[in-house]
């Protein structure tokens, strides 16, 4: 085995044959996705981007030996913000195809460790999807997790760091985003256009529909971003500094690097039948017949 597929956690700097060193390693394959999106008059459209791709690649240089991370997904679901120039939308089915087709390939090489790892929110649901039908069509496992959900591993982290009002002082553009893209590529925040901005249907103070980062009222209404928010900056960015940036990224990384950790050597969940009698066709969707993998129901 070349010691290549042990020192590089790009994924793409790898050749052919030092990706089957890295399956032979059982190494674990992260996707950052996000979207090209607007982020208020202070922020670059790559946020999204820029965030779970480069918190995936501090616990790449961290645990290089148990991990690769994939080139990333930079297109996702946001036709909610077309109002806003810049915003470029993936249809949510080709965004959902797209992202399959890359986990069903890993799989097909060999990879059976996979993490999606999402920096825009409205992603969620579509890789929710993705996810599952990783795990139901292929033999591999595939988890996914948002960057920020990260930060709410150690429970003491969040209540240390956060200065802004819990809800709506963390959601977009926000005193989170801003300070890690300060720490990130502080030269292009527009730091003199920072101004925070509020969720309309926030300040209903109403016990249903609210919305942060964090947590989110118990009924959702999905609708066009420019419907509640004025300049697209949803939270408190002028609580943001590059030093609470360096906080939050940090603590991400090192939550990413232990959760592979584990995640890599987890003996994976054996799937059971329950029929009394085996099914007399193939499985309608997934990659394996009752025969093929499946501990049948025993007396």
């Amino acid at each position: 085995m070349t010691s290549r597929a042990l020192s590089e956690y790009r994924y793409e700097k790898l050749t052919w044959p030092e990706i089957n060193d890295a399956v032979e390693l059982g190494k674990v394959c992260v996707i950052p996705c996000g979207a090209v999106e607007q982020h208020g008059h202070h922020l670059p459209l790559d946020v999204d981007l820029i965030c779970p791709t480069e918190i995936a690649r501090g616990a790449g240089r961290e645990i290089t030996a148990r991990m690769l991370v994939l080139p990333t997904v930079s297109y996702g679901y946001t036709g909610h913000v077309m109002d806003f120039p810049g915003t470029i939308n993936n249809d949510f089915e080709h965004f959902i195809h797209h992202v399959l087709d890359i986990t069903k390939s890993l799989a097909y090489h060999g990879f059976k460790k996979i993490v999606l790892l999402n920096g825009h929110g409205s992603n969620m649901p579509n890789l929710d999807l993705v996810a599952r039908r990783t795990n139901l069509e292929t033999d591999a496992e595939c988890v996914l997790t948002a960057w920020w959900s990260l930060l709410t591993v150690d429970k003491t982290f969040l209540p240390r760091w956060r200065q802004s009002k819990f809800p709506g002082g963390c959601a977009h553009a926000c005193e989170l985003e801003t300070s890690l893209y300060l720490y990130l590529d502080g030269d292009n925040v527009r730091k003199d256009l920072i101004k925070n901005g509020v969720i309309s249907f926030n300040e209903d103070n109403s016990p249903f529909q609210w919305v942060d980062l964090f947590a989110s009222g118990p009924v959702s209404m999905a609708t066009w971003t420019s419907s509640f928010s004025e300049e697209g900056v949803l939270g408190e960015p002028e609580l943001a500094t590059a030093e609470k940036g360096r906080q939050a990224y940090e603590e991400a990384v090192n939550q990413l690097a232990q959760f592979i950790s584990w995640f890599k050597d987890r003996p994976k969940d054996v799937r059971r039948c329950h029929h009394d009698r085996p099914p007399t066709i193939p499985m309608p969707w997934g990659q394996c017949s009752h025969r093929d993998d499946v501990n049948p129901r025993r007396e």
